[in-house]
């Protein structure tokens, strides 16, 4: 598969990337995007949530009332889930959301992803470049002579460069990333993928 490499401004430098099948043309396996995404989500979760029970709720521990004769169910404790102010039942406990994923199914998932970019057209590629400072007014002209200022975008670079990561901050709806830390979740929430020329020569190294 070819396309086109495009400058940041926009104009076509006659020169073509070709993008590998063993990447870009595989047939996606939709399970092991499933698995990952949900990998990836359950990582960002702190786990850190807690509600008290009835042992670790402050108040007194004494009978609040007889136990018959009153015409109501028996109650030992004003602490008791039962009454307002009372502890929780089974409630949620600190703990720890990772799991473990086979590093060749991460990997599935991501040139999944990535042909399913390839399928939708959802693929431009640039020629490498970067910015003498930063401006985000500089990233928002990149993507719109790309027409894509009113897409979802993820730009893809082969290392990551300061300079681009800052331009890109205050831009809504755009992320970049480095091919090191490129995730299957992050390609699919984008609507469109943005790689530079070495990112497809380092993703060919990577994936293949």
């Amino acid at each position: 598969m070819d396309l086109s490499i495009v400058k940041n401004s926009g104009e076509d430098t006659g020169r073509k990337a070709q993008l590998s099948q063993e990447i870009f043309g595989i047939e996606p396996n939709d399970h092991a995007i499933y698995l990952d995404v949900k990998h990836y989500l359950a990582n960002q979760r702190q786990g850190t949530h807690k509600s008290k029970e009835r042992a670790e709720i402050a108040g007194s521990t004494r009978k609040i009332k007889k136990q018959k004769g009153t015409g109501t169910a028996r109650a030992g404790s004003i602490k008791s889930p039962l009454f307002r102010g009372g502890g929780r039942v089974f409630g949620p406990k600190p703990r720890n959301y990772r799991f473990k994923l086979n590093k060749k199914l991460k990997v599935l998932a991501r040139k999944s992803a990535l042909a399913y970019k390839a399928k939708e057209n959802s693929i431009a590629i640039l020629e490498d470049f970067t910015f003498e400072t930063p401006k985000t007014k500089d990233y928002i002209k990149m993507l719109s002579a790309l027409s894509l200022d009113n897409r979802k975008t993820l730009l893809v670079l082969s290392e990551s460069n300061k300079n681009v990561v800052l331009s890109s901050r205050n831009v809504k709806n755009a992320k970049v990333t480095t091919v090191d830390t490129l995730n299957t979740y992050d390609v699919l929430n984008a609507d469109n993928l943005v790689l530079t020329e070495s990112t497809v020569e380092k993703l060919d190294n990577l994936f293949k």
